[in-house]
């Protein structure tokens, strides 16, 4: 059952052209020319209660003008759109109670107060039982390690303590979605694994159903069960990461460990050597000139082979390719 529904949604913004000339500037002050930009056109998908969900695009795709219809931001052009029932930018309040955002480049944090009274803020603000929010607080600040910053002002803190913090705000009040719009930019290698681990602790302890917007493959990659792609405002895609690789990579990856003293033998110009470790080899094959069945058979004749892997195609090679034709 659907908990999550778009239907034929659009989003269409006047954009306003700058007037050169000072008569065309005296014009504009009576009548403004303007153009219509669609940023999201025609988009349907249904999300489950609980899925993870992957959400890319280029930059102007449409993914955040996405976010902020779904939390009742903007009000769609056309189109309908629900959210556990409820349809946000008419029930903004009910919706806002159910639903935590976090937009990695604005921070919800006050400047100059420590965590622990942001989240008191909060407290009162979303009327968080006091039994519930201490076992939040608690819960978050042990999972997300900011046991020595919590009591620190938001003005020391760094851009990966920050991005906790946040993560934890929006979290404080058990919200049934978290929205969350690049929550890994900028950050670190150490800040972005705690960060995916917080992600999926969540969604495994409390069933709390994610769309994530990003420009870093791995966040999709070790967080995401689903992915959809959107292009100018319209959807290219919507499946699992493994049909993903499957519909748009042109090459897979098959990894040979041979035998001890056994050298490689590929007498088949459609497969390609790629790197050698040793005995273990790495040959690329083009899916559309060979089936991956045929180019496995074929090696097998032709070499003693220890062990076969397959290597899926890297989901950020995928995307870059597809946004750069």
């Amino acid at each position: 059952m659907a908990f999550i529904e778009m239907q034929n949604v659009t989003k269409q913004f006047r954009v306003y052209p700058r007037q050169k000339g000072f008569a065309n500037a005296l014009k504009s002050l009576v009548y403004k020319p303007y153009e219509i930009k669609t940023a999201v056109d025609g988009i349907d998908f249904s999300i489950a209660k609980g899925e993870l969900v992957g959400y890319i695009g280029a930059n102007g795709a449409g993914k955040s003008t996405t976010i902020k219809m779904l939390s009742g931001i903007l009000v769609p052009t056309s189109g309908q759109i629900e959210v556990g029932g409820l349809v946000p930018h008419e029930n903004r309040k009910r919706n806002a109670g159910r639903i935590g955002v976090v937009f990695g480049q604005r921070s919800q944090l006050y400047w100059d107060l420590p965590m622990e009274e942001t989240f008191d803020l909060y407290k009162r603000m979303y009327k968080i039982d006091a039994a519930a929010f201490k076992r939040n607080v608690q819960f978050f600040v042990e999972l997300l390690d900011m046991q020595e910053f919590v009591r620190r002002p938001t003005r020391q803190l760094s851009l990966g303590q920050k991005m906790r913090a946040n993560l934890a705000l929006a979290m404080l009040h058990d919200p049934e979605i978290l929205y969350l719009d690049e929550p890994t930019i900028g950050l670190d290698v150490v800040a972005k694994s705690k960060i995916r681990k917080f992600i999926r602790e969540i969604n495994r302890e409390k069933a709390t159903t994610v769309i994530l917007t990003t420009h870093d493959m791995n966040d999709i990659e070790e967080i995401c069960d689903r992915l959809i792609m959107i292009d100018h405002g319209r959807k290219m895609f919507d499946g699992t990461l493994h049909e993903f690789k499957q519909t748009y990579s042109d090459s897979t990856i098959v990894i040979l460990d041979l035998e001890e003293d056994a050298a490689l033998q590929v007498s088949d110009g459609r497969l390609k050597v790629i790197q050698e470790d040793g005995q273990r080899k790495y040959v690329s094959i083009d899916k559309n000139i060979i089936s991956l069945v045929d180019a496995i058979t074929q090696l097998a004749q032709t070499n003693r082979i220890r062990e076969v892997n397959v290597k899926e195609p890297d989901i950020e090679d995928t995307v870059r390719r597809i946004f750069e034709k």
